[in-house]
C-alpha cells in the first residue's frame, strides 16, 4: 500500500500537480497528514544521526589516530582493531561503519576506472610489489621491505610474499614460494615491466636470460602488460588494498618475525573475504581452481633459481667442474651444456629440465659415477671381448690410489 501511494505521489509530482490529500486518504485508508508529510519529503523519511552510546566510544581516540596514518582505509583500521581487541570488543564490520557515519569519521578514497575481464580456471597469476613500504617497531626500529602481491585470475587467491629486495633472484625466489604455497603453475604469469624480469634499451624490451630459463624449466610464460596500462593486471592491483591493512601496526610490532606473521594473517583473512565480484571467498574458489594447475617441477630444479648456479659445456672426459673437483656425467652428453646446481652438500646436473646425475660435493679431485665411467670406457675402447667391468673397477682404484699420495 505504501509503495502505491508513494508511486502515485512520484507521477503527480513529475507532471507537477498538486494532490487532493483528502481523496488520497480514503483511497489508502491512511491519514491525510501522514500522505502530506511523503508529499513534502518526496516520499523518503529523513534519517537524522543520533549520538548514542557505542561500545566503541572508548576506542574513539585510536580510530582517529589510525585513520590519520598514511595509505590506510576504514576497513584496514577495522582489521587491526579487531585483531587486537577480538569481536566480542569490536564487533561486526557493518557495525563499525555505522559508528564511523555517526561520528564523521572518514578517509578519503580514490576511485580508479578500470574494464573488467575473466580468465579461465589455471589460466593466469597476476604479480605485482607492494614497494618500499616503511614500518617502526615499538622500540622505534625503522624496517623497509617489500611485498610481492600475487592473484590467480580466476579465484582471486592472493599470496603475499615478504622480501627485503626486488632483484632478479628476489624476483624468482618470491615467485618459487608462490606456486609451492599454491602447489601448482598456472600457464601464464602477468606482471609490469619491472627491472626484475626486463632490461629497456632505446624502447625496446628484453626479458633476462635467467627469466627464460625460468619459464623454460617450469613450462610457464612470463608475460609482460603494455607500457603505462597497469589496468591489466588489475586484479592484484585490487589486491594491494588489502596490503594497506598492515599500516595501522606502525609501531605496534616487536621484530621483523612479528611483522611477517602480522602479513601472514592478513593474507589468510583475504582468501577468507567474499569476493565483491565472485561473491565467493577466494579460498573456496581456489578448491575448484587448483585442479586446473599443472605439477610443480622438481623441486632441486626450483631451488636452483635460488641458489647459485651454472653452466658448462661437457668435455669428452665427462667432467663438469666445481670448486677445483670434477664430476662426471653420462657420455651421451659430451658436447651439450648442462647446469650445475650445488645445494647443501650434494651437486645436482640437469640438461633442460632432466636431473642426469647426483653428486656428493666432496674433497677427491676426481668423481666418476661408475656407469658413466664404464659407458665412457666402453665408447674409447671399443672391443666388445674386453672385460668392461675389471677394467672399470681397476682404473678407478688406481685414480683413488694417485689423488691419495699411495
Amino acid at each position: 500500500m505504501k509503495k502505491n501511494i508513494e508511486g502515485e505521489l512520484l507521477i503527480l509530482k513529475t507532471m507537477n500537480i498538486k494532490p487532493n490529500f483528502s481523496d488520497l486518504a480514503r483511497t489508502y485508508g491512511m491519514d491525510r497528514h501522514t500522505i502530506s508529510k511523503l508529499w513534502k519529503e518526496g516520499g523518503k523519511k529523513k534519517v537524522e544521526k543520533r549520538n548514542r552510546h557505542s561500545c566503541l566510544d572508548k576506542y574513539l581516540d585510536e580510530i582517529n589516530e589510525l585513520m590519520q596514518k598514511p595509505g590506510v582505509n576504514r576497513k584496514a583500521v577495522y582489521e587491526y582493531l579487531l585483531d587486537k581487541y577480538g569481536e566480542d570488543k569490536i564487533k561486526s564490520y557493518a557495525n563499525f561503519k555505522y559508528y564511523c557515519w555517526l561520528r564523521d569519521i572518514n578517509v578519503k578514497k580514490r576511485a580508479q576506472a578500470h574494464v573488467r575481464y575473466e580468465t579461465s580456471p589455471g589460466q593466469q597469476l597476476q604479480v605485482d610489489w607492494k614497494e618500499n613500504v616503511t614500518l617502526h617497531t615499538k622500540k622505534g626500529d625503522e624496517i623497509t621491505f617489500n611485498v610481492m602481491s600475487s592473484t590467480l585470475g580466476y579465484s582471486r587467491m592472493h599470496v603475499f610474499i615478504y622480501t627485503k629486495g626486488k632483484t632478479t633472484e628476489d624476483f624468482l625466489r618470491c615467485i618459487i614460494d608462490t606456486l609451492r604455497k599454491l602447489g601448482g603453475v598456472p600457464k601464464e604469469i602477468l606482471t609490469d615491466n619491472m627491472t626484475a624480469v626486463v632490461s629497456i634499451t632505446n624502447g625496446t624490451r628484453k626479458k633476462h636470460n635467467k627469466i627464460i630459463s625460468f619459464e623454460n624449466d617450469c613450462g610457464v610464460k612470463i608475460k609482460l602488460c603494455k607500457v603505462r596500462t597497469p589496468e591489466t593486471k588489475g586484479k592484484d592491483e585490487s589486491a594491494n588494498r588489502f596490503l594497506s591493512w598492515i599500516m595501522p601496526y606502525d609501531r605496534e610490532f616487536e621484530d621483523e618475525n612479528e611483522l611477517i606473521k602480522i602479513l601472514e594473517r592478513i593474507n589468510e583473512k583475504v582468501n577468507r573475504e567474499i569476493n565483491q565480484t565472485t561473491n565467493i571467498p577466494p579460498i573456496t574458489l581456489f578448491e575448484k581452481e587448483k585442479e586446473y594447475l599443472t605439477q610443480l617441477p622438481n623441486n632441486v630444479l626450483l631451488d636452483s633459481y635460488i641458489e647459485t648456479s651454472f653452466t658448462q659445456t661437457v668435455p669428452q672426459t665427462l667432467l663438469v667442474r666445481y670448486k677445483g673437483k670434477e664430476y662426471s656425467v653420462p657420455a651421451k652428453y659430451i658436447g651439450k651444456r648442462v647446469k650445475v646446481y650445488p645445494i647443501d652438500t650434494k651437486l645436482y646436473i640437469y640438461f633442460n629440465t632432466e636431473l642426469i646425475r647426483v653428486h656428493e660435493i666432496g674433497e677427491k679431485k676426481f668423481n666418476y659415477d661408475i656407469s658413466d665411467y664404464k659407458e665412457g670406457l666402453a665408447q674409447a675402447i671399443g672391443n666388445s671381448n674386453v672385460d668392461i667391468d675389471k677394467l672399470a673397477s681397476e682404473n678407478l682404484k688406481m685414480y683413488d690410489k694417485m689423488m691419495n699420495g699411495d
